[in-house]
């Protein structure tokens, strides 16, 4: 079982940044492929970002493309999100998550099975 805990979320404003962490224990971090999720109220949860297990492959949704980041340091245990270029869109629960499924299935939720409680990120105009 792989305990995931979010940290780095708040507010801030339009044009601003803000760097999220996401710490792992309980299993083998290097095994698992992980990613960052958003959801906002009345959306559906939404993948932001994915990064394999070897860090050698990133996925960005259009939405975020050139101005978020993923990186993971397998060393540490830990992935972490950039976030740059904020917009007031940007604004939802942030999510990561860990799984062992395929890079075509990354886009699924349901493809992946370890969860963090997610943070609040929430950018003001």
């Amino acid at each position: 079982q792989v305990h995931l805990v979010e940290s780095g979320g708040g507010s801030v404003q339009a044009g601003g940044s803000l760097r999220l962490s996401c710490a792992a224990s309980g299993g083998t971090f290097s095994s698992y492929a992980m990613a960052w999720f958003r959801q906002s109220p009345g959306k559906e949860r939404e993948m932001i970002a994915a990064i394999t297990n070897g860090g050698g492959y990133q996925y960005y949704a259009d939405s975020v493309k050139g101005r978020f980041t993923i990186s993971r340091d397998n060393a540490k245990n830990t992935v972490a999100l950039q976030m740059s270029s904020l917009k007031p869109e940007d604004t939802a629960v942030y999510y990561c998550a860990a799984g062992k499924g395929t890079v075509s299935s990354y886009v699924y939720t349901n493809s992946w099975n370890f969860w963090g409680q997610g943070t609040q990120v929430t950018v003001s105009s």
